[in-house]
């Protein structure tokens, strides 16, 4: 699929060229209402679907938390230890195993991730309670009882949550700590190089704040807001470090800079709610609330002395450098088994390419070849962008004298050349080309054309009709292509298009099509009311055992006027 086309390939060399048309619309880097809203109504689930996919194995244990807070943990009495977003208990057990008197509750609104905090072997009921919370919209107290909490961690937890919830969730812990109980936080830092690498992408929900490919969120804390926010909900600051550091991995040749701020929040007393205070005495207290006692730490002092929480598997899917994204679907056609490699489903949602994608019109085209070889069966195919599937070209070429499978997405022709390479064999692997092809632009359209000077008999589209602005160029390339050739009735060049009708009513396509001199002489599931072609599609379907993905897919006949 072209991502910008020329209009009107056959416009003379005196006229002046016509603008360039961008088939997808100027990105301005934020997702949709849409998704906005469903991302937060369904955070819960994404993480659970996280946890189904890695279980314990994506984070590291963090042992450099004696390290770095030991003195909090220890000293005389019990502590009572809540961690917020406990996941697998990468927190949990390594405190478990460093100090032998606390009582840790651990929470989680992923109940798979609580779940492995309960399968796992250090698990004990007399030192943990773990249970499921949602720290935006369940009472904490309802599970512990308030004024007893010594220390709450939250550790890379508070990034997941919307900004504007962020509120709800620290009056939510301050509620069961005890009056002069620590917050120990750690999380993502703006300018750390995972946010960096969502630049340019449609995976912004505000600002530093974005949704990851599985469709977790991810905010990158500046040091104002982060002060603001526990200074705005009765916390004073005690401790303040931003963490920098450089994660290599040599094997794959890459250097990630990473930065997080680590903190700790100290529960103001009584009124050092912002809310509740009035006056001369606000400033006063806030002067003394909420001075931190700030640490200072350098690029080199991070390297050396800071641990970080990921493993190299958080590493690799946060910074796209694995294959992880992409997955193999097993497509059945007719008795033959097709191994397809496309983007995986939980990434098809940030993705802007829509070739990367097997569309459902896909299956039934090729399932139609499959069953009707004679549509395609000694003649020159062109399917037109095709995606990264290519499984109507690969059906093809199994009777068709050539086919040439063309996309205007370099990434999507990288993909379909593997898919290709993994599932056709000699002959049909010589008889099918890829080429790159952007609907009006000329240069593309001469390359193509050198492959079949008489043009191409048959062109497939299969939902290539879904942007408006895409129409005209899309006509205007088959025509340019298609061949002219006489010849006997049902062999004559056909532009065959397959399609649910989304954004593109069909007046709008038969209005282009005429533009270009093609006329719709048969579709499905309505029959053109008259005309000698009427009744061809209805015969691909005469065996009765094409399954139809979906009741809303249509298929569009459309023949040139020259070919008359």
């Amino acid at each position: 699929m072209a991502a910008e086309s020329d209009v009107g390939a056959t416009v003379s060399e005196n006229q002046q060229p016509q603008q360039k048309i961008q088939l997808y619309p100027t990105s301005t880097g934020e997702i949709s209402s849409f998704w906005r809203e469903k991302y937060e109504r369904d955070a819960n689930k994404y993480w659970d679907i996280f946890y189904k996919r890695h279980q314990d194995k994506f984070f590291k244990d963090r042992h450099y938390l004696d390290k770095e807070w030991g003195n909090y943990f220890s000293g005389a009495g019990r502590k009572v230890i809540l961690e917020v977003g406990c996941g697998a208990g990468n927190t949990i057990f390594p405190l478990l195993a460093a100090y032998s008197d606390i009582f840790i509750h651990a929470c989680d609104f992923s109940p798979r991730a609580v779940n492995l905090v309960k399968m796992h072997k250090d698990f004990k009921e007399d030192r943990i309670s773990a249970f499921i919370c949602d720290l935006t919209v369940d009472d904490l107290s309802q599970q512990i009882s308030p004024s007893s909490v010594d220390i709450v961690t939250m550790v890379f937890v508070l990034s997941a949550v919307s900004p504007e919830k962020m509120p709800l969730v620290i009056q939510n812990i301050r509620k069961i700590m005890k009056p002069d109980g620590y917050v120990l936080f750690r999380d993502y830092a703006t300018g750390d190089l995972a946010q960096e690498r969502f630049s340019g992408k449609e995976q912004k929900i505000c600002e530093n704040f974005y949704v990851r490919g599985d469709g977790t969120r991810a905010f990158y804390f500046s040091d104002e807001f982060l002060r603001n926010l526990f200074k705005e909900n009765g916390f004073s600051m005690e401790e303040h470090v931003l963490c920098c550091k450089q994660v290599e991995n040599r094997s794959r040749e890459i250097v990630m800079n990473r930065r997080w701020v680590q903190a700790v929040f100290k529960a103001a007393h009584g009124n050092c709610m912002s809310g509740e205070r009035t006056g001369k005495q606000v400033n006063h207290m806030e002067e003394d609330c909420y001075k931190p006692k700030v640490k200072d730490i350098t690029w080199e002092d991070a390297t050396n002395r800071s641990e970080i929480d990921l493993s190299e598997g958080m590493g690799v899917d946060m910074f796209g450098i694995s294959s992880s994204s992409e997955e193999i679907v097993d497509i059945i056609i007719r008795d033959d088994k097709f191994k397809i490699k496309v983007l995986s489903k939980e990434y098809q949602h940030t993705c802007k390419s829509t070739g990367l994608i097997l569309w459902e019109s896909a299956r039934l085209m090729a399932s139609i070849l499959a069953s009707n070889p004679a549509i395609v069966s000694g003649r020159r195919v062109l399917e037109i962008g095709c995606g990264c599937g290519g499984i109507c070209s690969m059906v093809a070429a199994r009777s068709a004298d050539l086919v040439v499978a063309t996309d205007g997405d370099t990434k999507v022709l990288d993909l379909l050349t593997e898919n290709i390479a993994l599932n056709l064999k000699s002959p049909s692997l010589e008889r099918l080309i890829t080429k790159k092809l952007e609907w009006g632009n000329k240069n593309d359209i001469d390359y193509v054309k050198q492959l079949s000077e008489k043009g191409f008999e048959v062109i497939l589209g299969t939902d290539v009709t879904y942007v408006a602005e895409a129409i005209i160029p899309l006509f205007a390339t088959a025509r340019e292509l298609i061949s002219s050739s006489r010849v006997v009735k049902d062999r004559e060049p056909a532009l065959i298009l397959c399609h649910v009708f989304r954004r593109v009513d069909e007046p709008s396509i038969l209005s282009a099509a005429s533009q270009f001199g093609f006329r719709l002489v048969d579709r499905w599931p309505e029959q053109t009311p008259t005309g000698p072609y009427q009744g061809t599609i209805k015969s691909w379907f005469s065996e009765g055992d094409l399954e139809v993905p979906t009741a809303a897919l249509n298929i569009m006949y459309f023949q040139s006027s020259t070919s008359d």
